[in-house]
């Protein structure tokens, strides 16, 4: 159920990216291209970014310990930014998916969803009962 809600909170983040030109981040949907192919491009490359992240992102940021040490994590906008790239890559087999510009714009495209993410987080947090 967590990972549901990931992925939708994610493709609802990439949507918004998509809303901004200056980002440099576009998702064609696959053919005939109506809002229900979008919704559900959206939906696919959100879940091949969980996946990315929750994976390869992983295996990154245990690598890049001391990176994140040195530079007091701002390495994690970088590493963010590159396995947003990585989705992109992974999904421009299929003729439709993520585009990203390059890195930068990449980069960037990530901050904002990981506000995005951030928000939703607070919002969905469960409330503990106090007593």
């Amino acid at each position: 159920m967590r990972f549901l809600i990931r992925v939708v909170v994610n493709a609802f983040a990439i949507w918004v990216v998509t809303l901004i030109p200056a980002l440099g981040t576009t998702v064609i949907p696959f053919a005939p291209g109506e809002t229900a192919q979008l919704v559900i491009s959206l939906l696919v490359v959100a879940a091949v970014f969980a996946l990315v992240n929750t994976i390869i992102g992983t295996v990154i940021k245990v690598v890049a310990f001391p990176l994140y040490i040195l530079t007091l994590g701002l390495i994690s906008l970088l590493i963010n930014g590159l396995l947003l790239v990585i989705t992109a890559w992974f999904t421009q087999w299929w003729g439709w998916g993520l585009r990203v510009e390059d890195l930068w714009h990449g980069i960037l495209a990530a901050l904002v969803i990981s506000l995005i993410n951030w928000i939703f987080s607070v919002i969905l947090r469960p409330q503990s009962k106090r007593n």
